[in-house]
């Protein structure tokens, strides 16, 4: 049975392994010579120091994710959030497709912070420009579980879900024949 060195065996003691613990307790108790004996108890000193840092490690990062509450509220969403991403476009499609299309959409968003908000946007379907870089006015709602909807007014309807503390959002299209996600944007400019 070798010692426990640097982080050789002793990394199987980091994961939890009790075997190894006891393997390593008959070997520091029953080397010969004081130096051996002195190296298998720092071996096995430094085994159990990383693991205990471990365990404690991992129980308080535990223990903060559970304490913080989360919850939004549309002030969450405030800012300026750069967004691109293509998708498809099956007819009826808000109306702009009559055959599968592919659409690419990129701009930012304008958030509020009170339900209002603004879009600019290059919209483009099979390679040609529909819509370049106009204002257009949106509408969201955000639940306490930072789900919610953003409507385009005049355009697509979507699902977001905004991180708690309001730095990104996903978005999904939910009009239907309209397959596109965005995200995660990211807030790129202050509240």
């Amino acid at each position: 049975m070798k010692r426990c060195t640097a982080l050789g065996p002793g990394v199987n003691v980091l994961l939890g392994s009790s075997i190894m613990i006891r393997r390593m307790w008959v070997h520091a108790t029953t080397s010969e010579g004081r130096e051996a004996n002195m190296k298998s108890w720092f071996a096995f000193g430094l085994c159990a120091f990383g693991m205990g840092v471990l365990v404690s490690t991992v129980e308080q990062g535990y223990a903060d994710e559970n304490d913080r509450a989360t919850t939004c509220t549309l002030a969450t969403l405030k800012g300026r959030y750069l967004f691109a991403g293509t998708g498809t476009l099956f007819p009826p499609a808000l109306g702009l497709v009559t055959e599968p299309s592919l659409e690419s959409a990129a701009g930012y968003h304008i958030f509020n912070g009170d339900g209002t908000g603004k879009d600019i946007v290059t919209f483009i379907i099979n390679g040609n420009i529909v819509l370049r870089t106009s204002p257009l006015s949106t509408t969201y709602t955000l639940n306490p579980d930072c789900t919610g909807t953003v409507t385009v007014l005049g355009g697509p309807h979507a699902d977001i879900f905004v991180s708690p503390n309001g730095d990104e959002l996903a978005w999904i299209n939910t009009d239907p024949g309209f397959v596109a996600t965005l995200g995660p944007d990211r807030r790129v400019a202050p509240k």
